[in-house]
């Protein structure tokens, strides 16, 4: 594209097909700017759904199918469900402790639980959980959707709990949740 089609005089070459390069070249120009025209589409189509995404994941939440009756009892806040249909989604991070009186505490999460789902976040895009501590930021005093695999006391296995987890500063302790999260 950038070799020069004219001697060190100003002739053309003679050992070049300049007609020919000439429209390759004008093609591949064209072609380029194509490309960036479709990738500018493509960027503003992402930023629209992902700007939506934790609306939907917090609806499509908000309506739990079968609810646990041996659960603890949580603060007000706080929905608990199971889920028939557990190991679908793969966990990306394990709840390494919690502070008792915090949010996470009224949520009802527990260490060990295995988050597979906060918020829109899931295991092919939270990277490294830095997302997760942005979806929290951008949603101080408004519930997040939560899913977790809680391994079960009796018989062994697993259920998927959804939670709902309002992120505050003032709670009484550090951070926004008073839990400590650990990548899987």
């Amino acid at each position: 594209m950038q070799t020069s089609l004219t001697t060190f005089d100003g002739y053309p070459r003679p050992d070049l097909d300049i007609a020919q390069i000439r429209t390759t070249r004008a093609k591949i120009i064209r072609l380029k700017n194509d490309y960036k025209s479709l990738m500018v589409k493509i960027e503003e189509g992402l930023h629209k759904h992902w700007a939506s995404a934790p609306k939907e994941s917090e609806t499509q939440t908000s309506t739990p199918t079968t609810t646990v009756t041996s659960a603890p009892p949580v603060a007000a806040q706080a929905s608990t469900a199971v889920s028939s249909t557990a190991g679908i989604e793969a966990p990306f991070a394990k709840v390494n402790s919690v502070v008792p009186s915090s949010p996470a505490d009224a949520a009802g999460l527990k260490a060990g639980d295995k988050i597979t789902k906060f918020g829109y976040i899931n295991w092919m895009n939270h990277e490294k959980l830095s997302k997760v501590a942005q979806v929290v930021q951008q949603n101080e005093g408004r519930d997040i959707a939560i899913k977790v695999l809680r391994s079960a006391e009796i018989g062994g296995g697993s259920q998927t709990l959804e939670l709902k987890l309002v992120p505050r500063h003032n709670w009484g302790g550090r951070g926004m949740l008073g839990c400590h999260l650990l990548p899987l």
